[in-house]
């Protein structure tokens, strides 16, 4: 199977990003001084990358075959003579999202109202049935490391760019010594995303190892409370509270009410017409407020810094 460490990883990711520019919405900005924040947290697709497909994991399903398709074609894996490539890449995302929701339903049946795959687990699952099914051989299978597979389908199903101004905003957080980490749907390769985009490890960029939830690695997602229950603990256990602490999010369901619900205090991410979720009409955030609203992530930086 081909290399699947973390530097290739990164190569990969950084050699098929493009540039991308946000798109303006039509909010406004709702900004004042916070006294006392300690911490900031923040969403990833979305929030701090621009996402092609507004979000991770919403990729419409004609888009989803073509990345498979691009995908399976740059690890050179040939389909068998019982199907074309387009066909195998149609079976490859019938079978990916069938093998989804079932770990969701199991998870589901274990109790997780919000449960998360993993993605290489998944994709795995995947290239075993299309060889079951005889749809590609043991040659192809072997040229095929799960990893890379989902980095490939993922630079093309989801392009990502870092959003204006992330870079300035996380400086002037790290120099005033403020905490900052990551609460996010995610898979593997988000963190090894946002290092292949912003060009440095993530604790060189001020982010700290104990503050990056991602839900992958848990097995639950948002807006389930879990990951912010657990980044709570791990600011409580260095004496930050959650009145001291900031999360900002795209998402009002996912990013806002949750974090507002522990104590937090919110910031909802209008920068990007594609990922901005108001989830207007929605039962499940009425009278949810966020107590600012950012339309350029330098904005915080007057808002979080004394």
């Amino acid at each position: 199977m081909g290399d699947s460490s973390d530097s290739v990883l990164i190569e990969i990711l950084r050699s098929s990003s493009r540039p991308m520019e946000s798109i303006p919405t039509k909010e406004s900005p709702v900004l004042h001084h916070l006294p006392g924040i300690r911490a900031v947290l923040f969403d990833v697709y979305g929030t701090m990358l621009i996402s092609g497909s507004g979000d991770v994991g919403t990729t419409k399903q004609a888009a989803c075959t073509e990345a498979l398709g691009g995908a399976l074609e740059s690890l050179g894996v040939e389909p068998t003579r019982m199907t074309e490539r387009r066909e195998l890449a149609n079976r490859g995302m019938e079978s990916f999202f069938e093998i989804v929701e079932a770990s969701h339903a199991a998870s589901r049946a274990n109790g997780a109202r919000w449960p998360e795959i993993d993605i290489t687990t998944i994709w795995q699952q995947v290239v075993d049935d299309l060889l079951a099914k005889s749809l590609i051989d043991e040659h192809s299978r072997h040229r095929i490391a799960p990893r890379v597979l989902a980095v490939q389908y993922e630079v093309r199903a989801n392009p990502c760019w870092p959003m204006p101004n992330l870079l300035k905003c996380l400086a002037g957080l790290r120099e005033e010594g403020v905490a900052i980490g990551i609460i996010s749907n995610a898979q593997f390769y988000t963190p090894l995303l946002l290092e292949s985009l912003l060009g440095a490890p993530l604790e060189k960029l001020g982010f700290s190892e104990d503050l990056q939830y991602y839900s992958y690695r848990y097995g639950v997602a948002k807006p389930g409370d879990e990951l912010y229950l657990m980044a709570a603990e791990t600011l409580r256990n260095r004496g930050i509270e959650a009145t001291e602490t900031l999360y900002v999010g795209n998402d009002v369901l996912n990013d806002v009410a949750p974090a507002r619900k522990l104590g937090f205090h919110t910031g909802l991410f209008a920068g990007d017409a594609r990922s901005l979720r108001r989830r207007v009409g929605d039962s499940a955030v009425e009278g949810v407020a966020p107590d600012l609203v950012v339309t350029d992530l330098a904005q915080l930086l007057r808002c979080a810094v004394a």
